[in-house]
């Protein structure tokens, strides 16, 4: 199963804006948000080798809780610290300081943290099926993707993504239920590894 960590924020804006005054206003006045997700990942040929659904939740800075349902069944959790990978399935646990997991990765451009001009560039993509999109090209080049999409709807509603990675394959990501700004509870960013879980990675 294919991880990807993002931290998905929302608010609404002029319909009217450019995708990069939309994803600056959503940075700039999201602090937390909550959605459902559908994930399908398609190969080079465009064929459908994956689909997954979930749930995620973030709190600036550096907190997420991204979990996949069954059959994939795989939670993420970031702390602030650090960054928990657990495979229910496996029973193991991957962990990862949080500068080194997320670097120029789409967590890093969706939380807004840092310059994200000197870790992507960002243009307008123009308008497809119905949404304003957004490109991020990582200046990174072990970032783990070769660009991202963000697709923006009406009322400047953040819709959809899509990441395309070094071996051409694209993952698409559609949100609904989107709520910005909720509260959330501190424990939703805490990770304990289960007992008899195999822990890999550096604490």
């Amino acid at each position: 199963m294919k991880s990807l960590f993002f931290l998905i924020p929302f608010i609404a804006v002029p319909a009217q804006a450019s995708s990069l005054e939309q994803f600056r206003s959503f940075v700039s006045g999201t602090q937390s948000a909550r959605a459902a997700f559908e994930q399908k990942v398609y190969d080079k040929g465009g064929k459908l080798t994956q689909e997954a659904k979930g749930s995620f939740v973030f709190q600036r800075p550096g907190r997420f809780r991204w979990v996949y349902d069954k059959p994939a069944d795989q939670v993420i959790v970031g702390d602030g610290a650090r960054v928990w990978i657990y495979d229910r399935e496996l029973n193991q646990v991957t962990v990862r300081k949080l500068s080194a997991a997320l670097g120029s990765t789409p967590a890093a451009l969706l939380s807004g943290s840092g310059d994200l001009g000197k870790a992507f560039e960002m243009s307008d993509a123009g308008s497809r099926d119905g949404l304003e999109w957004l490109q991020a090209v990582p200046r990174d080049r072990d970032a783990g993707f070769e660009r991202m999409r963000i697709g923006f709807g009406g009322q400047g509603a953040l819709q959809a993504m899509e990441l395309v990675d070094h071996f051409g394959q694209t993952t698409v990501l559609r949100f609904s239920r989107l709520v910005r700004n909720p509260k959330v509870d501190p424990a939703e960013f805490r990770f304990d590894p289960p007992k008899g879980a195999d822990v890999l990675g550096e604490k």
